[in-house]
């Protein structure tokens, strides 16, 4: 196998980056969505509320608020599908998942309230 010459180290690095921020890009362009949708399902306070607040609340402060992977299975195949795209949003990360909202503070506030340590099971 020959070596890389710099010019075709530097042209593999270009497309391994470029290939990098497109998915990031698609993965945004899914994951904001899924976002919106998660936040509206787990502050109506249903069924499945609990564990996508949860969900939501691990992605903001995993340390503080862990979450169990099983509980994913109580969800409607559409939520599990939302949760997935946003945890891709989030495999790289541009920003905290609660600085993509104008008013993220306040809302993963709520649910740290209704969801988090203690909160509704």
């Amino acid at each position: 196998m020959k070596p890389l010459t710099a010019t075709a180290a530097l042209a593999s690095v270009l497309a391994a980056t470029d290939e990098a921020e497109t998915a990031r890009a698609h993965a945004y362009q899914q994951g904001m969505p899924a976002l919106i949708r998660l936040l509206d399902v787990a502050r109506r306070h249903s069924g499945q509320s609990a564990v996508v607040g949860r969900f939501l609340l691990g992605l903001y402060n995993g340390p503080e608020n862990p979450f169990d992977l099983t509980s994913l299975r109580a969800l409607d195949h559409s939520l599990l599908e939302d949760c997935l795209l946003l945890l891709r949003m989030d495999n790289q990360p541009a920003r905290e998942i609660h600085e993509y909202l104008s008013n993220g503070s306040v809302l993963f506030a709520e649910l740290h309230q209704a969801y988090g340590q203690g909160g509704a099971q």
